[in-house]
Order: C-alpha cells, then sequence, then structure tokens
C-alpha cells in the first residue's frame, strides 16, 4: 500500500508492503528501510516524554501472557517457518497467514527460542488468537 508521508515540509511517497509486519518493510524511492515502528516512539519518548501522548487503547486484560505471540489478523494459516526448539530473531517471519486472498507475513515481534507452536497449516485463526509460546 502506498502512502505519502510529509517530514519538514517535504512530502514523499513510500511504499509498505505490510503495516502490521515487524519490522515495518518500507520502500522509498527505490530504497528499502526497516522500520521499528514501537522502538522509535520509546526512543521518542525517552528523549522528548512531552511530545506524545500515549493512547489507552482497552481497560481489558490482554488474551495472551508476555511470552506468546498473538495473531495480528484473523485468518488461515497457510505455512509455518518455525518449529519448537527454534531460536529466532525479531522481525523474522515465522508463519504467513491468508486473508481475503492476500498473504500477510507474520515477524516475531521478540527473539527468543520457541516453546511451543500453537497452530498448524490449514488452520483458521482468531485476531488475538495466540499463535506460538516463547520460553
Amino acid at each position: 500500500m502506498k502512502y505519502i508521508v510529509k517530514v519538514t515540509d517535504k512530502s514523499f511517497e513510500v511504499e509498505i508492503e505490510d503495516i502490521h509486519a515487524r519490522p515495518v518493510i518500507a520502500c522509498v524511492d527505490g530504497q528499502v528501510f526497516e522500520v521499528h515502528p514501537e522502538d522509535q516512539v520509546q526512543s521518542l519518548l525517552q528523549k522528548e516524554p512531552s511530545l506524545v501522548k500515549p493512547v489507552e487503547m482497552s481497560k481489558q486484560p490482554s488474551i495472551s501472557g508476555g511470552n506468546e505471540m498473538t495473531a495480528p489478523l484473523p485468518g488461515t494459516v497457510i505455512e509455518i517457518f518455525i518449529k519448537v526448539g527454534d531460536q529466532i530473531e525479531a522481525g523474522q517471519v515465522i508463519l504467513v497467514i491468508e486473508a481475503m486472498k492476500m498473504k500477510n507475513s507474520i515477524r516475531s515481534r521478540r527473539a527468543g527460542k520457541i516453546a511451543e507452536v500453537l497452530v498448524s497449516a490449514g488452520q483458521t485463526v482468531a485476531h488475538k488468537q495466540a499463535l506460538v509460546r516463547f520460553e
């Protein structure tokens, strides 16, 4: 999907393959960049806390614990690239979910060792359903 981003009065056309993937892969003027939005927000908060006001998303408790990764969208798991015991890096593609005839590469938000794969190829998953558990 293409976006127009304005930085200090200059506009750029930015193409992003999957806005939900981490890191976000952005193409600007033929150059490819890996963007880690959460890291940049944390860095900005540390430097200038008054510039960023956190938004309260929900008062309900999280469905999964900190050691699980959940589905960012509902769909069908069509391919899994990891198995129990694998040591993975943040940003590594762990599986593909197909939704509305589009394949979405799901990247790990953290590095760690896979303790359990909670889904299988062909399985339909709900939004925020646990996909993998880390040790």
